[in-house]
């Protein structure tokens, strides 16, 4: 009766630990994908960590009342954990850091921001980059706040989804206050 018990507490145990672990970036990405295919719209990736301040800005700053439908309209919106503190590693997911190194991330900072299409093709990433410059090329603009970083993200909500003008004034009034 001893061993039942100890195995369906090993057993109940062992379940609620693997629930709890962190999906990976693979898992994380998937399922982005599948819901990006079957909404019709394109998916906005950030790179974050629990102790960045301005990953935390670029998410008040998304999910604004002023902007958030626009940003829900046209992308799904997800992250990946990179970077934490030895003692937080459990909130990383694995093979994140590799997907940010894969798309030019190396070394960049964070936020980090990547869009993609519904099946998984690059659409733009946070690199602020000249005209006639490589993919892979510029300085990450993190969450935009000085003029040049916003008129760049603009540029690429422009390209990646259907924001009319207005909304992308809107946007761009919200990410103007970060500077402030």
């Amino acid at each position: 009766m001893k061993t039942k018990f100890g195995l369906t507490l090993l057993s109940i145990l062992l379940s609620v630990m693997m629930q709890a672990q962190t999906p990976s970036a693979t898992t994380v990405m998937n399922e982005a994908y599948a819901k990006a295919k079957k909404e019709k719209k394109n998916v906005f990736l950030m790179f974050h960590a629990s102790w960045c301040g301005w990953c935390h800005r670029m998410d008040t700053s998304m999910n604004d009342a002023s902007c958030k439908k626009f940003f829900d309209d046209n992308y799904v919106i997800t992250h990946l954990t990179v970077d934490e503190s030895p003692d937080k590693k459990d909130l990383e997911n694995e093979g994140a850091d590799e997907m940010r190194n894969k798309y030019g991330g190396k070394d960049q900072g964070i936020p980090y921001w990547l869009v993609f299409d519904a099946e998984g093709k690059l659409l733009a990433d946070s690199r602020m980059k000249q005209v006639g410059t490589q993919t892979l090329s510029g300085d990450n603009t993190g969450c935009p706040a000085a003029e040049n970083e916003v008129l760049y993200f603009l540029s690429v909500l422009r390209k990646t989804s259907n924001m009319t003008r207005e909304q992308l004034e809107v946007v761009k009034t919200r990410f103007r206050k970060n500077a402030m």
